[in-house]
């Protein structure tokens, strides 16, 4: 699978942990920054790299990292369309690509290690969303969408 990830500076160090175990994992990984050697912008930069990534087909899914993981995923968030959640362990990173069809999962490397940071992300990438097969799921991503296309068009006017 391809995956696109990013951080900010907090996420640095864990970054490059899981982009190792990623490329280990037979996944090709794309790295949307900071660089080695790069100053760190705000994590709004990166998540709208990966995001807009996923969006445009660029790549399947997607990792952000910061300190919290929530800076990030709320950026990312952002993008019509992308549904990134803050996961600190397995089991929400299978929930929220299962039931909720999200592609970016987002993590704090204050808040989880390098052993837990690389479960989150295997129960991520190894869990399919349900709405492909099931109705009530595909019913339940679509109200979502329906909220987002309401508010755009409120805002537009």
């Amino acid at each position: 699978m391809k995956i696109g990830i990013g951080s900010d500076g907090s996420g640095y160090g864990l970054k490059g942990i899981i982009v190792d175990h990623l490329i280990a994992s037979g996944h090709e990984v794309v790295d949307y920054g900071p660089g080695e050697g790069e100053q760190p912008e705000y994590s709004a930069t990166y998540a709208r790299k990966v995001a807009h990534a996923i969006r445009d087909g660029e790549v399947e899914r997607g990792v952000l990292i910061c300190g919290t993981g929530i800076g990030i995923s709320i950026s990312a968030n952002k993008v019509r369309g992308i549904r990134a959640a803050v996961c600190s362990e397995p089991f929400t990173a299978r929930h929220t690509r299962e039931n909720n069809g999200s592609q970016i999962i987002a993590f704090g490397a204050f808040v989880v290690g390098p052993e837990m940071a690389k479960a989150i992300v295997d129960a991520f990438l190894g869990t399919e969303f349900k709405g492909l097969v099931d109705q009530e799921f595909n019913d339940r991503f679509n109200k979502i969408a329906a909220i987002e296309d309401e508010e755009l068009a409120i805002a537009q006017g």
